[in-house]
């Protein structure tokens, strides 16, 4: 038997798909931060592309929990697409000369330019995966992984929705958000 094979080894996409939700829990954590830390609150296009981040997420923990499938590989790519184009909107929203864009920048460049780019680099990353599960013959049909890193990156991921769902509810309240908001609508 070789080494490598053990029964106790993760399938290539199953630690992939956790490095995904990782990566899209990293993303959240960090747009997460700026809201509360630096009190920037999230505009309405902004919150669209969390709502894109957090359906790549799910994509990405179906695969985890459900194992993967097509379906699923599907979601976090029509996900990729459309925040792509919700950030594309809002960086075409602020190329006028003279516009500062929205909020503060990380790294020099706003963050629905960051989100643009991490929407094609989850694209480009499950390609990535297609690419490594066909060199390692390991297809489709992969069983969920199991274990603590598995689940922790479940509760980290399930935590920051949570948070998110409740600080766009306060910000929102049940009507529509602020186009340029500067107080939590429902902690006034």
């Amino acid at each position: 038997m070789n080494p490598v094979e053990t029964s106790e080894q993760q399938p290539v996409g199953a630690i992939l798909n956790m490095l995904g939700l990782l990566g899209i829990s990293l993303i959240l954590t960090v747009a997460f931060f700026y809201q509360l830390a630096l009190g920037e609150l999230p505009c309405p296009l902004c919150l669209l592309q969390r709502a894109g981040f957090i359906a790549i997420g799910m994509g990405f923990l179906f695969n985890m929990r459900l194992g993967e499938r097509p379906s699923h590989y599907a979601m976090i790519l029509v996900a990729s697409l459309v925040t792509g184009f919700i950030s594309m909107r809002q960086v075409s929203l602020h190329l006028a000369p003279g516009d500062p864009g929205y909020g503060s920048a990380l790294l020099g460049l706003h963050f629905y330019t960051w989100a643009l780019i991490a929407a094609v680099g989850v694209i480009c990353y499950v390609a990535l995966v297609f690419v490594l599960k066909d060199v390692t013959g390991k297809r489709d049909g992969n069983a969920p992984p199991s274990g603590p890193a598995s689940n922790a990156v479940f509760a980290i991921f399930a935590l920051l929705v949570a948070a998110n769902l409740l600080s766009t509810v306060l910000e929102c309240g049940a009507g529509q958000c602020d186009d340029n908001p500067v107080r939590y609508l429902l902690l006034r």
